[in-house]
């Protein structure tokens, strides 16, 4: 079973406070910097954007009631790991999908992103390149009750596909894309356009192209699943793909900009859905390679690492997945 919590109490502030320093200020950065040599912190958002991103970092949710029990996954541990892994290079056909970075803009749908992103992927690497399908966070946003911008649930989400299918749509006014289009615009003119929080716009069901029929664009998976551990989830993603990963965020998280990500202290903000595509090694050090939602702004190009083979930040306990059943579109 799981347990997740988010925490939109202002604890991480007044804990950094005790030592005279914003989370978001270029002295917290420096003493990041100061506290470990596998990465390197610097600006992404400015001090006055904390209210807001800690929305962005808490896109988790605890669901209501009892927690339903979600299909395990275990594959068979005698085959052979390669040392990296990048699902962009597995699948060059794919590469434009898998390397796609969004961005979830003023809404807590990092939950929605991940699984929307690692499903399109899923449908171009198992129809072999031909399917380059982009799934609608948008239409899993608003018409799932997986969760909204207060925060969702990855295994609800991934259960909805398989259910009630997601139709295709990608970035702001894409029409191009499929069917719904994401209803912000992106947040790269940091702090003027995202210092505000906004509500889950209702459900509806209509293509932003009148040619298109809602119905027709409904994109469908298999039963999810989920696998938990270092070695099950190198061999998840390395026979069917990137996978939908949670992480616990803390300060100084948000000022990641390169190198192997470890947490340097227990300012605890909320827990986020990220993305999973590979593993590497780079100055001795195991990672996890990620992609965030927080564009392409933020940290190596939308990019990050975080140690791998230690459970950091809660990033090994399970990551969600499933199949699409191409069958149905």
């Amino acid at each position: 079973m799981k347990s997740l919590c988010v925490l939109f109490v202002a604890i991480g502030l007044a804990s950094a406070f005790k030592i005279g320093l914003h989370p978001l200020s270029d002295e917290y950065i420096a003493e990041i910097n100061s506290k470990q040599s596998t990465w390197r912190a610097g600006r992404n958002f400015e001090v006055d954007e904390y209210p807001y991103v800690k929305v962005l970092a808490s896109g988790i949710k605890k669901p209501n009631g009892l927690l339903k029990q979600v299909k395990k996954i275990v594959h068979d541990e005698n085959e052979d790991i390669p040392e990296s892994f990048d699902a962009r290079e597995a699948w060059p056909k794919c590469a434009d999908v898998i390397g796609m970075i969004r961005d979830q803009s003023r809404c807590g749908s990092c939950w929605a992103f991940a699984a929307a992103e690692s499903m399109s992927d899923r449908i171009c690497i198992h129809s072999n390149g031909e399917k380059k399908t982009i799934v609608s966070a948008q239409d899993l946003l608003t018409c799932s009750s997986a969760g909204g911008c207060r925060g969702g649930n990855p295994s609800d989400a991934w259960e909805y596909w398989h259910e009630q299918g997601i139709v295709s749509g990608g970035l702001y006014n894409r029409t191009d894309q499929g069917c719904k289009s994401y209803f912000l615009p992106t947040c790269d003119d940091h702090p003027t356009q995202c210092t505000e929080y906004v509500g889950t716009p209702e459900c509806v069901e209509q293509c932003d192209d009148a040619s298109l029929t809602y119905k027709d664009q409904k994109t469908y998976g298999l039963e999810n699943y989920e696998v938990s551990g270092e070695q099950q989830m190198q061999l998840e993603i390395l026979k069917n793909g990137p996978v939908e990963a949670t992480m616990d965020v803390f300060n100084d998280f948000l000022n990641y900009k390169s190198g192997v990500y470890q947490v340097t202290n227990s300012h605890y903000l909320g827990t986020h859905a990220v993305k999973m595509l590979g593993w590497g090694v780079e100055n001795g050090v195991k990672y996890w390679l990620m992609a965030n939602s927080w564009n392409e702004r933020w940290g190596e190009a939308g990019y990050f690492k975080i140690l791998r083979g230690h459970n950091e930040a809660g990033i090994e306990l399970w990551v969600d997945a499933g199949l699409p059943d191409l069958g149905k579109f």
